[in-house]
């Protein structure tokens, strides 16, 4: 059973959107002088206020009896975008069809988006993101908090747009503007069309399903051009690789077979023709590849940090050219990912949508991550880890890395009131270390050396 706090809570936001979308701005005002007429008003005695709350209540009484009238036949078509990005606003078109005869004016739209209301297993998931201080607090800061978690799951707002007066049997196109604040998949359920009684409090409202949905992307900083030290090394897989990485090389000739060639690079052809084995001589190709790896490691399912973590690591995923290098994405969430983008191996898009759906990892050991790295450093040129701690099996990690010579640059993000401090992370010519604190982020960035 529901505790009764969560219940409350999702009564209290059933209603505050039910009065949103049902009373006009003029309404919510005169629902208020209502409520101040009836308070007034008690004593019918001593005060004539009863009969102005009377009159009010039955200019109410008639917008809301108007508003049953609505049942035009109208028709919505919407076009969206593939992506968005935190806190980048982005706009797309509706075309709303008046299939009636007669002329359509007044109407508003307004977005339907998925229930984002919480269960409350998942809401007492979200509260054990706070620290234990904090988790025990009053019931308005619960509520403030729920509503936190609502718009995570919503993951983007939206406003009611006037819709142009639409002549009989036209259509009309409206600019939609939409507002993302978390990354994650947005889900609209429908639009709902609203038009108010002729006292304009009260509208109508005509609820249309219309099922879509897209994506948003990680929000993305500006980033200083960054260029680590380091050689072009050989790697698995010609330049001309165009959808898979396999263990081909650029093809330079054939030669007769010597012991020890791998059966592999036998060249069946001409092994017929000439009736003696044949193979073909390859050779490796050079060219930077960098590693981005990201730190997942946390107990709890959400924190600010590693949406930070996500952030940055989208920021330089999409600063670096991929057209003449790779960049191999690494981090755990179930299990151990790598992404390879770069030379027609993957896009930067496609590694963003990646990120896009990260979540946390709390179930595997922070030795996975290590062994992710240890199987692809040999052909890594450079590096930039993304850490949201720092402790002994992180340090181990970048203790691994300076031991290998791979230049590497280390963020590390962290709370605005956290202990560690930057002159505790000795850097060297190989290795740059960056403390990034929540809040300040940005500023902090621009400040790394590339």
């Amino acid at each position: 059973m529901k505790p009764l706090p969560h219940r409350l809570f999702c009564f209290t936001y059933t209603l505050k959107q039910w009065l949103i979308t049902r009373f006009t701005l003029s309404g919510l005002g005169f629902l208020v002088f209502l409520g101040i007429t009836a308070i007034i008003g008690i004593d019918t005695e001593r005060t004539m206020a009863y009969q102005i709350f009377t009159f009010l209540l039955s200019i109410l009484i008639i917008a809301i009896i108007y508003s049953f009238r609505f049942s035009d036949r109208i028709i919505v078509s919407r076009i969206l975008p593939r992506f968005g990005t935190v806190g980048v606003k982005l706009q797309y078109s509706i075309t709303v069809h008046n299939r009636t005869n007669k002329r359509q004016i007044g109407l508003k739209l307004r977005e339907s988006f998925a229930d984002p209301r919480p269960s409350w297993s998942k809401f007492k998931i979200f509260l054990r993101s706070y620290p234990r201080k904090h988790r025990f607090v009053s019931l308005s800061i619960m509520y403030y908090r729920w509503l936190k978690l609502v718009a995570r799951q919503q993951k983007a707002t939206t406003k009611t747009v006037n819709i142009p007066p639409i002549p009989p049997r036209s259509k009309v196109k409206v600019m939609v503007e939409l507002d993302p604040s978390h990354r994650g998949i947005v889900r609209l359920t429908g639009v709902t069309i609203a038009r108010p009684d002729p006292f304009g409090l009260f509208n109508a409202c005509q609820n249309i399903t219309l099922p879509q949905s897209f994506l948003i992307l990680p929000k993305r900083y500006q980033v200083p051009p960054l260029q680590l030290p380091g050689t072009r090394k050989a790697q698995s897989g010609s330049i001309s690789l165009a959808s898979s990485v396999g263990d081909s090389e650029e093809f330079v000739g054939l030669r007769d077979y010597r012991p020890g060639d791998p059966l592999r690079k036998i060249h069946w052809k001409s092994w017929a023709k000439t009736d003696k084995p044949i193979v073909r001589e390859e050779q490796e190709q050079f060219f930077v590849r960098h590693a981005l790896i990201l730190d997942t490691f946390q107990e709890a399912k959400y924190s600010e940090i590693l949406e930070e973590a996500i952030s940055v690591a989208s920021s330089f995923a999409c600063d670096f050219q991929t057209q003449e290098s790779l960049l191999d994405l690494m981090f755990v969430a179930n299990e151990a990912y790598c992404f390879t983008a770069g030379r027609g191996l993957g896009t930067t898009e496609q590694m963003l949508e990646i990120l896009a759906g990260v979540t946390p990892c709390n179930d595997v050991a922070f030795e996975s991550l290590i062994s992710t790295v240890v199987n692809r450093i040999s052909m890594v040129s450079g590096c930039i880890c993304v850490l949201i701690a720092w402790d002994e099996e992180r340090k181990k990690l970048i203790e691994y890395l300076q031991a290998a010579s791979i230049p590497t640059l280390v963020l590390i993000i962290s709370e605005e009131n956290s202990s560690l401090d930057e002159s505790e992370l000795i850097g060297n010519n190989l290795m740059q270390f960056k403390l990034l604190k929540l809040g300040n982020i940005q500023e902090e960035l621009l400040m790394i050396n590339g």
